[in-house]
């Protein structure tokens, strides 16, 4: 916890299925789709990033999550692919996003500032390169939300204590939650 001298340490990941929302704007919970569990945690191993939480609280989809890590990290997947078992080590199953803050301040007996990312730019985002200085002169947690379905809500984004801006493509701007995590831990976290 404490002491890591890279930013990265002090960082984690929050992949948020409720509440989002839907195409048509409607607060719902998304199904957990099994490769982001997969990308999303060796983007995370890869960028030295503390912990990946997924956040949801259908039972179901928890109980999904479960299974897909006791086969990598405790069954026969941990040895068929050891490198694989790292990375799906980092990852916890939280009901909410308060369950995950809690679980990192718990760990850090401190408060945790919290990073909204969505693919709509949003009055008073910050961005890559004011972030990365936020980061290299803080002493506490942060905790990376990326939204499912169409994007996070606005009340978690009025929540949070900064608003990264969106990932800006020619003209297309619709990136699976799994790139876009690889491109924002890459553009925040990564040696170039």
């Amino acid at each position: 916890m404490p002491g890591k001298t890279n930013n990265n340490g002090k960082i984690y990941v929050g992949l948020v299925h409720y509440p989002v929302y839907d195409k048509n704007k409607n607060i719902v919970a998304t199904a957990v789709t099994t490769v982001d569990i997969h990308d999303i945690a060796r983007s995370a191993k890869t960028f030295d990033v503390r912990g990946f939480y997924v956040i949801t609280p259908l039972e179901s989809q928890n109980q999904l999550v479960q299974r897909v890590l006791r086969h990598w990290v405790e069954g026969t997947g941990a040895t068929y692919n050891p490198t694989r078992q790292a990375a799906l080590s980092l990852v916890k199953v939280e009901e909410s996003m308060e369950g995950a803050i809690g679980d990192i301040s718990g760990h850090w007996k401190s408060g945790v500032k919290v990073v909204a990312t969505g693919a709509r730019s949003q009055r008073g985002n910050i961005g890559y390169q004011q972030l990365k200085e936020i980061l290299s002169e803080a002493s506490q947690p942060f905790l990376l939300l990326f939204g499912t379905g169409w994007g996070l809500t606005e009340e978690v984004m009025r929540n949070c204590d900064y608003i990264l801006a969106p990932i800006e493509g020619s003209h297309y701007n619709h990136l699976s939650v799994r790139s876009a995590a690889a491109i924002i831990l890459d553009r925040l976290l990564g040696r170039g």
